[in-house]
C-alpha cells in the first residue's frame, strides 16, 4: 500500500511555489523513479483540463527532467538532506519534507 507525499518547488533564492501531492507512492523509491511519477502525474492532470488544446506525452518531459537534474537545473532535498544520485532509495513517510529547487543559470555563466 503506498503513501501520500507533498512535494514543495522552490526557488533557488528560497520562495516557496506551488505544492504537489502525489498519492501512492511506495515508501521506498528511487529518486529517479519519483522525478517519473511526479512528472507522470503533472501531465496527466495538465491533459485532463478541460481547456487544453494539445496533448502532451509524460515520458518525453520526464526525460527532459531527468536531463535537468543530471545538469544541475534543480536539485533535491529530502527531510534537509540533498539527494545527488538518481537511483538512490529513499525511505518516504507521509511527512517527508521533500523539495525540488530550481536553479536559475547566470547570465554568462
Amino acid at each position: 500500500m503506498g503513501i501520500t507525499v507533498k512535494i514543495i518547488d522552490v526557488s533557488g533564492a528560497g520562495r516557496v511555489g506551488t505544492t504537489t501531492l502525489l498519492e501512492g507512492i511506495s515508501s521506498r523509491i528511487t529518486l529517479r523513479d519519483l522525478i517519473v511519477t511526479r512528472i507522470r502525474d503533472e501531465v496527466a492532470r495538465l491533459n485532463a483540463a478541460p481547456d487544453r488544446q494539445r496533448h502532451l506525452d509524460w515520458e518525453p518531459q520526464a526525460d527532459r527532467a531527468i536531463e535537468a537534474f543530471g545538469r544541475n537545473g534543480f536539485f533535491v532535498l529530502v527531510d534537509d538532506r540533498q539527494v545527488t544520485e538518481l537511483d538512490e532509495e529513499l525511505e518516504l513517510t507521509a511527512d517527508s519534507d521533500i523539495r525540488f529547487v530550481r536553479l536559475v543559470q547566470l547570465v554568462g555563466g
